[in-house]
């Protein structure tokens, strides 16, 4: 089952790594520092969250104690859904922008581990960076886009706090894969749209690779485990969807 294997996959890109201080410290050093940033601006939302969800539920004000909670726990909900969304795809967007030339380098020691690349694309350093901030800017409106019907949903009562974050595991694992996968897909020679189409042949194993990941990447510090980890897991996610071997080959006996 492709969702398994997709899971399969993150393990053994976390094992890979754990097993590495190199790699583990080729993906680290950006995640921190962008997670020094983002727990900072958690902080800042948590403090201010029920001020904000009485904001959104003035209607609320001259219902009984009961009501009024529950409008008000399922308008922190949504924000917390829809900011968690957003705030995790683009975390992850800022660490590839700054640590760009991290990531390339671990998803290309991951794939030199396994086996050569057909017709690698090295692009200029000028290139690839102009490319990096278009596609992050991308994936950026499209999380935005997204936490908007997850903001709705969670105003849905009863299911909506509970199908909410649900929605947006799903969302920003798909899109947290679109952006881990580029540095072994930009290899390959595939743009932002050619990834996207190829992550949807197999929407199953990107989401066993992409749910961990963005569950991970949630939590403040674990990030900066996460986010390596998941670096090379979509290195191999993007070697199963070429069909491209993803087990280190034994060496050849004479």
């Amino acid at each position: 089952m492709d969702l398994v294997l997709g899971v399969r996959l993150f393990v053994r890109g976390a094992v890979t790594v754990l097993r590495s201080p190199r790699l583990l410290l080729l993906g680290a050093i950006p995640a921190l520092i962008v997670s020094v940033v983002y727990v900072g601006a958690l902080g800042t939302l948590v403090a201010y969250l029920p001020d904000l969800a009485a904001a959104l539920t003035p209607f609320a004000d001259g219902w009984s104690e009961t009501l009024r909670s529950g409008a008000r726990i399922a308008a922190g909900a949504a924000v917390v859904a829809a900011a968690a969304a957003i705030a995790v795809v683009t975390f992850v967007a800022v660490t590839l922008a700054v640590g760009g030339p991290f990531y390339e380098k671990l998803a290309e020691t991951v794939d030199e581990g396994i086996g050569p690349v057909p017709g690698t694309v090295e692009p200029s350093w000028l290139r690839s960076l102009a490319r990096g901030a278009r596609d992050g800017l991308l994936l950026i409106a499209l999380s935005v886009l997204a936490a908007v019907p997850l903001f709705v949903l969670g105003f849905v009562p009863v299911v909506g706090p509970v199908l909410a974050p649900v929605a947006a595991a799903l969302v920003g694992g798909r899109l947290l894969m679109i952006e881990l996968t580029a540095p072994a897909l930009q290899r390959r020679g595939l743009d932002f749209g050619a990834r996207r189409r190829l992550l949807r042949t197999r929407r199953l194993a990107t989401w066993g690779v992409g749910i961990p990941t963005y569950l991970l990447a949630a939590i403040p510090f674990v990030a900066v485990l996460a986010i390596p980890a998941a670096s090379a897991a979509a290195t191999l996610l993007a070697r199963e969807l070429r069909g491209e071997p993803t087990e280190r080959r034994a060496p050849t006996v004479a």
